[in-house]
């Protein structure tokens, strides 16, 4: 084998470098495509954006709302009470010898409930009168002689002494007797009559209870803010736990806090002529305080805004405003705000979806009147 090798060579090879030429024109092209957005900008598209925007703001139902006056009222819980109530005392000792009532009945001032035994009392008296007639005489006959000048003054005087003590023991035998009647203090209702014939009761002893709720007197407790708004005479409706409503007006309002809950007392007065309604019942009252210009709103369409305040959204000039109000009477089926113009236009569907100073589209609520569409 021979040692000499002979190289190859493609000098004359016109194809050798093809592949080089196209690596440069493809780079060339890209480039030119990267730089065309300088060279030839887009169209501008600012306004076809603003279009979309405006075409795409959020539709809301409203209704248009005026203000109306209303009255206002403060409301408070009480308690019913009786006009008058007191406990019933024997005045004497004593045995019962009759019980003229029973518990529950409904008496007069004065009338006689129960009597005690009389027999030691009539024979008090018969001596007092025995006693009182005897001074008598001998203050007469005193004055007598000293008129003749046998008598002295002092003996005018002792006598005179005697039959004035004389006319205190009849006094009181007569006193005592009347006593032996346990009679009503005033007109009302026997909630306690605990004695029966034959019953021996001391003086002073609690022998029954009446109670008078012919009128009534409904006492609550007012909180501060809300007593400049109350005065005498004012008319008040009351409803009772019963079921039962009576008008009625304010006898009192106090003038010292309470210093636990910093509370005024104050007292309704309502009639009770037939004494159907009893005492110690609970009773809602109703008290008009004064007038006010509000709207009335559902409590859906009531939210709060940023800053935690409560209002209601509203449009104007195409545009979302929300008005911070405030409740100034709830109602079942909704509430009365004040802080609006007398006349707006109040989102009622969709006010979720909106904020302040938001474009919206506006439609009417269903089943409204009035309202811009």
């Amino acid at each position: 084998m021979s040692e000499d090798r002979t190289s190859l060579e493609f000098e004359d090879d016109r194809g050798s470098g093809r592949s080089s030429w196209i690596a440069a024109g493809m780079t060339l092209v890209a480039v030119a495509w990267m730089g065309s957005g300088f060279i030839w900008p887009a169209d501008d598209t600012s306004d076809t954006a603003s279009s979309d925007t405006e075409a795409e703001a959020v539709s809301v139902a409203t209704r248009t709302s005026r203000a109306e006056d209303i009255t206002l009222y403060f409301r408070g819980e009480g308690q019913a009470e009786p006009d008058r109530e007191t406990m019933i005392r024997a005045e004497i000792s004593g045995d019962v010898a009759e019980v003229l009532v029973e518990k529950g009945s409904d008496v007069s001032t004065g009338e006689v409930l129960a009597r005690l035994t009389t027999t030691r009392l009539q024979a008090d008296l018969s001596r007092a009168e025995e006693e009182f007639d005897r001074a008598e005489r001998e203050f007469n006959n005193a004055v007598e002689l000293l008129d003749r000048g046998v008598a002295t003054v002092d003996r005018v005087s002792q006598a005179r002494a005697t039959l004035a003590a004389a006319r205190a023991a009849r006094t009181n035998a007569e006193e005592a007797l009347d006593a032996a009647r346990i009679e009503a203090p005033f007109d009302g209702r026997l909630e306690q009559f605990n004695v029966d014939p034959g019953e021996y009761v001391t003086a002073g002893s609690e022998v029954g209870r009446i109670v008078d709720n012919r009128p009534l007197t409904v006492s609550l407790q007012v909180p501060q803010q809300m007593l400049a708004g109350l005065r005498d005479a004012q008319t008040a409706r009351v409803t009772f736990i019963t079921g039962q409503e009576r008008d009625g007006r304010v006898a009192f309002v106090g003038s010292s806090a309470a210093s636990e809950t910093r509370t005024f007392l104050a007292e309704v007065v309502v009639p009770n002529e037939g004494g159907d309604i009893p005492a110690g019942i609970s009773a809602e009252i109703r008290i008009p305080t004064g007038k006010e210009r509000a709207h009335f709103v559902a409590p859906s369409i009531v939210s709060l805004n940023a800053a935690g305040e409560i209002g209601v959204k509203t449009v104007a000039d195409g545009a979302v405003v929300f008005h911070k109000v405030e409740i100034a009477r709830a109602e079942v089926d909704g509430l009365w705000v004040t802080g609006l113009p007398d006349e707006v236009e109040l989102i009622t569907i969709g006010q979720g979806f909106v904020q302040d100073g938001e474009p919206v589209r506006t439609r009417a609520e269903p089943g409204a009147q009035g309202t811009s569409g």
